[in-house]
């Protein structure tokens, strides 16, 4: 039986930066809390950039607050991951990019 190895991961997410603070958190939780139900380990998660303008509007926001969630876990984990942060009604975008 093959397993795969944990490769490290970073999960970028927006949230609309008009919500209250307490939002924005139960936010980034939730992507942590995706990540860790799909097998992952969370390394890191911080806010990146507090309040930033949008060159175009995303979902009739015009600024957004971004976090940055470090994580390691498996190649296969990926998929439910994103799957899961689409039906996400809080993050606006989300990107994950393997590290290096």
């Amino acid at each position: 039986m093959k397993t795969e190895t944990l490769r490290k991961y970073e999960l970028m997410i927006v949230v609309d930066a008009k919500l209250a603070n307490e939002d924005k958190e139960a936010a980034r939780r939730e992507a942590a809390e995706i990540v860790t139900k799909a097998g992952g380990k969370v390394l890191n998660s911080q806010v990146w950039l507090e309040k930033q303008k949008f060159s175009f509007s995303i979902k009739k926001c015009a600024e957004g607050t971004y976090y940055l969630v470090n994580f390691e876990g498996e190649g296969a984990a990926i998929a439910p991951i994103r799957s899961n942060l689409k039906l996400n009604e809080r993050i606006l975008r989300f990107a994950v990019t393997k590290v290096d």
